[in-house]
């Protein structure tokens, strides 16, 4: 054989022997047991999404998507959730404000009080009225596609989900839930009862949010933060509960609910002054606070040309109003038009229920401190799974690159959150289940597949 040849081959060999492999990734449930899995929780859970419930955010919770990966380590069986309602032969979603029920929010035009339209979060359209969205929703569908594996109930804290009759429709409205109503096997019944009535092996809980977050998005007027020790009693019940069959399974803690788009939308100085008569009328019309003001050894109310603190109510300060602070907060709530044309923040202060002060923001750190704390130390005490919301969305504050997709939590643009500023939409719900499947995978040793959150969409552009 020709030398050149020899040399040749023996390369190639050398070529194809030391050529890289590619490990594929094996699936395993580690130490876990997915045979039969439950979620519980509040809206998050539920895959409620700009301000509604519907069934298509329903198909897009985390716990739905951490099932169809739970299948290919040992789930056996639907992960059934109880679906929302077509109406009229749609699914418009059904949201709860007040006493009236609405669809989703959508992107859309609006005419503002200024003649100007703008993209912007508006009702879906239906044909159903409020009256048909309500009788829609309290119809119960537990004997049509029960029993159920989703317990995530829209609006419920901790306390909830313990509550017998919290889905009998004869406890309207204080001590019951029409999402819950929906989907109860009975009226006497429990959420966590009804959960445990499945046997599971694994389950999922994320709840407390609404134990802080009833209380800001109300300004902190409307709610009250949970009492740490009746948190600390309602969690240690829920989750003896939960493991008391052996099952095992992961807990989520609280994050920063103040670092969502409902309450960093509005900026504190979004009073913009573009002519020099405006700020000497302000000036003006403020002149005898001021004067009170700086008796009292407080700075004066200021305006200038381009941006300027907005002015809010404050029963303690002179006049009941003062400038807000640039660590304090305007919620998402707000109505556009009385900032546009009814002179809100400037002529007139901004009610209480659509402000968060230092005051009630370190109340509602503290108490997300002490919640956190007590969350940990259950999943410690009871070798669970601790998925760290707390730090993880809050990194989305400055912007993760998730799959090669950025998100961040501005509003509408971010890719997190929906539209409702509050909950996430399809494609962060699939990193909060990502987020979930690292925890699950490092503490029970599993190697669960994660969620490609490409295939989820964000917010949706007319």
């Amino acid at each position: 054989m020709n030398k050149k040849y020899i040399i040749g081959f023996f390369a190639l060999t050398l070529l194809f022997a030391c050529e890289p492999k590619i490990a594929e990734f094996s699936s395993s449930d580690g130490t876990a047991d997915f045979t039969t899995y439950v979620a519980l929780g509040n809206s998050l859970t539920a895959g409620y999404a700009s301000n509604a419930l519907s069934r298509q955010g329903q198909i897009y919770s985390y716990p739905n998507m951490l099932a169809e990966q739970f299948a290919k380590v040992g789930m056996q069986g639907n992960f059934v959730q109880p679906l929302m309602p077509l109406v009229n032969g749609t699914d418009p979603g059904i949201g709860i404000t007040g006493s009236t029920f609405h669809p989703r929010l959508i992107l859309g035009g609006s005419l503002d009080c200024l003649g100007v339209t703008s993209l912007g979060p508006v009702l879906a359209p239906t044909t159903a009225s409020s009256t048909d969205l309500q009788g829609a929703l309290l119809t119960s569908v537990f004997a049509d596609q029960g029993p159920f594996n989703n317990f995530g109930v829209p609006g419920a804290k901790a306390a909830h989900l313990l509550a017998p009759g919290y889905g009998s429709m004869a406890n309207l409205p204080a001590a019951a839930n029409p999402y819950y109503i929906r989907f109860a096997s009975s009226a006497a019944t429990s959420v966590l009862a009804d959960a445990m009535a499945q046997n599971p092996t694994f389950f999922s809980l994320w709840i407390g949010n609404n134990d802080v977050l009833g209380y800001a998005t109300s300004g902190g007027v409307g709610d009250i933060l949970t009492p740490v020790a009746n948190f600390q009693a309602y969690m240690t019940a829920i989750v003896t509960t939960l493991t008391s069959n052996g099952s095992k399974g992961v807990i989520a803690n609280i994050p920063n609910v103040t670092s969502i788009p409902f309450f960093t939308t509005v900026p504190y100085n979004a009073l913009v002054l573009t002519a020099q008569a405006q700020v000497d009328a302000l000036t003006a019309a403020y002149a005898g606070l001021n004067t009170a003001r700086v008796g009292l050894g407080l700075s004066p109310i200021t305006f200038g040309l381009g941006q300027n603190a907005m002015i809010i109510a404050d029963a303690s300060a002179p006049g009941g109003m003062r400038q807000i602070l640039s660590n304090e907060l305007i919620l998402l709530s707000i109505p556009q038009d009385n900032i546009k044309c009814s002179g809100w923040g400037s002529a007139v202060p901004i009610p209480n229920q659509y402000v968060l002060t230092t005051t009630e923001i370190a109340a509602i750190n503290a108490a997300i401190t002490s919640f956190n704390t007590i969350i940990a130390d259950l999943a410690t005490t009871n070798n669970l799974a601790l998925a760290d919301m707390n730090t993880h969305l809050n990194s989305l504050q400055t912007g993760l690159i998730y799959d090669g997709i950025g998100v961040n939590t501005t509003f509408v643009t971010g890719g997190a959150f929906s539209l409702d500023g509050v909950h996430l939409n399809p494609r962060g719900y699939a990193i909060v289940g990502n987020f979930f499947i690292d925890a699950i995978n490092t503490h029970y040793e599993a190697r669960v597949p994660k969620i490609n959150i490409s295939e989820y969409p964000g917010v949706v552009f007319p």
